[in-house]
């Protein structure tokens, strides 16, 4: 009897030991597809001064790091550009025979989609916090950024958050902003 249970727990500890295997691999494996892109990452914080935790909390959040992503207003990319966006970057850059559909390759779309958030921070930068304001832009428009920027609301963070009455981009500041924690 005394070897019997011997062999059981061989296998029992064999077991513990393939589960912890494979969740390792998992964990690698998850970690390796949002490690793809850090260079451009890198990249793109350096040329546009803007924080590599932030650029690789967007990209989770608009796409969880798909190049092929495609929203149904149609945005693309890793960033989910819209067309305008892309164009405002390629006319910056002074790029010729530019096309939206250039925002898929990764490259393109991060030094992309990282200027155009630029581009949204420096625009409330008389704010006491503008990455609320840039992150409700570049999720849900400037002219709604202005229809809840009312009184207080127009400097004041906390104010302006409370004003945001799409549940959608609330949920959107605040997972960017979870996730640009877990990147620092």
């Amino acid at each position: 009897m005394a070897k019997r249970y011997s062999k059981y727990r061989w296998l029992k500890w064999l077991l513990i030991i393939a589960i912890i295997d494979i969740s390792a691999y998992l964990w690698w494996a998850g970690n390796k597809k949002e490690r793809r892109y850090d260079n451009i990452i890198q990249n793109a914080s350096i040329e546009f001064n803007v924080e590599f935790a932030l650029i690789k909390a967007v990209i989770w959040q608009e796409s969880r790091f798909n190049e092929k992503a495609m929203g149904e207003a149609g945005e693309i990319g890793l960033m989910q550009l819209m067309e305008l966006a892309a164009f405002e970057w390629a006319d910056k850059k002074a790029i010729e025979n530019f096309e939206h559909s250039h925002v898929f390759d990764p490259n393109t779309n991060i030094l992309a989609g990282t200027y155009y958030l630029k581009t949204r921070i420096a625009r409330y930068s008389h704010t006491d916090n503008p990455l609320p304001f840039a992150l409700a832009d570049y999720n849900a428009g400037r002219a709604n950024v202005l229809r809840w920027a009312k009184d207080m609301a127009r400097t004041n963070s906390a104010d302006f958050l409370k004003n945001i009455d799409f549940p959608g981009t609330r949920k959107y500041i605040n997972q960017v902003s979870k996730q640009r924690e877990k990147y620092r």
